[in-house]
């Protein structure tokens, strides 16, 4: 059965591909709108399942992997900044503290359908004044729930609990056993 991924996400494909699985990749068209009264996980949830069962209507003999992560300080969700003052903003509401990252991933095929959502804690170290101004200008926060990725480079996160590959966009583990479940065991 083909494998869709329901994302133009560079880093989802990156770690999709390191699992092993074959797959072509057709970005949702899915609108994400949160709605109120919906938690950080909830609203992640939803809209992995969103992704997922958008693409699938289009190809309904395929398995779609939808995936959304979600930055939450609390209750407040940080979503991607929409200019670099923005950027400046989060970077700095989260310096010196600890939020949460949940993905929620989405799997649906034709009679299938498995969704989850892992959530990893990280403490950001405290941020310079020049470390924020720094990052802001490279512009690789732009894209990027909470103005920030983890992979990128900077010295901005002091430590993680949980899963590395949630906080950069897809939880390996956890898609890699979805998968294999979905195709009978096999990869």
């Amino acid at each position: 059965m083909n494998l869709i991924l329901a994302s133009n996400s560079p880093r989802r494909r990156d770690i999709l591909s390191s699992l092993g699985f074959a797959f072509s990749v057709e970005p949702s068209l899915f609108e994400e709108r949160r709605k109120g009264g919906l938690s950080p996980h909830d609203t992640a949830l939803a809209f992995a399942l969103g992704k997922a069962r958008d693409v699938a209507l289009r190809h309904p003999d395929c398995l779609v992997l939808g995936a959304d992560t979600v930055v939450a300080l609390g209750e407040t969700v940080l979503g991607k900044p929409k200019d670099e003052a923005d950027a400046r903003r989060m970077l700095r509401l989260l310096s010196g503290r600890e939020h949460t990252v949940y993905t929620g991933v989405a799997l649906v095929g034709p009679s299938y359908e498995r969704s989850t959502v892992v959530g990893t804690a990280v403490r950001f170290l405290p941020l310079s004044d020049e470390t924020v101004e720094g990052y802001v200008a490279s512009g690789l926060p732009m894209d990027k729930a909470g103005a920030y990725g983890i992979q990128d480079g900077w010295p901005l996160v002091g430590s993680i609990c949980g899963s590395y590959t949630n906080v950069v966009g897809l939880p390996a583990e956890e898609v890699g056993t979805m998968i294999k479940e979905a195709l009978g065991g096999t990869s």
